[in-house]
């Protein structure tokens, strides 16, 4: 009994930290609106796309999709390169077509307060991690102060970043940097008494005199997640 009871602690445990997967579904109906109703529920906030089928081998992404409640979906624009000389396709999306969620949910970025932090969540989950030295690269370029919402999802759509996973002391935040949405939390938590401004990236600090950011004046960490939560 006891040994049941362990391994059912045990699995309820690695359920608990899990991190959320990509789920292929259809589309069941769809109205002129682009919203859509998919044959499988899904959380809410879940980006995606949409894939139609022309036979012989030959298929094509038609549009984007972001969850809402149950079922329910919305369709969206889909441009994987901006270009004026490359053409958009141009067939709809149709009932039956492949809704593929979380499509780059393989690849992922955490955002942590310090480099243990970050190697301690880094060895928990077996994903591609792109490291916060290309986003802080970014950041730099930008000259931006805090992580935001809107950093994270330009950072994303450029490389191709599915998961972003937020560290705090309230635990683990799980945002779909597309859809914008938290769609998780993990009981993971760790300690930003000392996180680096503004997050952790290999480098002592960022260094606000290169790409003109000697006038900016960096964000504490713990106040730019709580920022991006509200």
């Amino acid at each position: 009994m006891k040994k049941f009871l362990l391994l059912l602690l045990t699995s309820y445990t690695l359920m608990a930290d899990a991190l959320p997967q990509s789920i292929t579904t259809t589309i069941k109906s769809i109205d002129k609106n682009g919203h859509i109703t998919l044959a499988t529920s899904a959380p809410k906030g879940m980006s995606g796309i949409v894939v139609h089928d022309y036979g012989n081998g030959l298929t094509a992404i038609t549009n984007a999709v972001i969850t809402g409640k149950n079922a329910d979906a919305t369709l969206l624009k889909y441009r994987a390169i901006s270009h004026d000389n490359i053409p958009n396709v141009k067939t709809t999306s149709v009932v039956n077509d492949k809704v593929i969620l979380g499509n780059f949910y393989d690849n992922a970025l955490l955002i942590a307060p310090d480099a243990k932090s970050y190697a301690e969540i880094t060895k928990k989950f077996k994903k591609t991690w792109i490291h916060p030295d290309r986003f802080a690269l970014d950041f730099m370029k930008d000259s931006q102060s805090a992580i935001t919402l809107d950093n994270i999802k330009a950072f994303a759509k450029k490389n191709q970043v599915g998961l972003v996973l937020i560290a705090s002391k309230s635990g683990l935040l799980i945002l779909d940097p597309i859809s914008q949405k938290f769609i998780g939390k993990s009981d993971i938590t760790v300690n930003t008494d000392k996180a680096m401004k503004p997050f952790f990236a290999r480098f002592e600090q960022i260094d606000t005199s290169v790409f003109g950011m000697s006038k900016v004046t960096l964000t504490n960490y713990n106040k730019a997640v709580e920022n991006i939560r509200k």
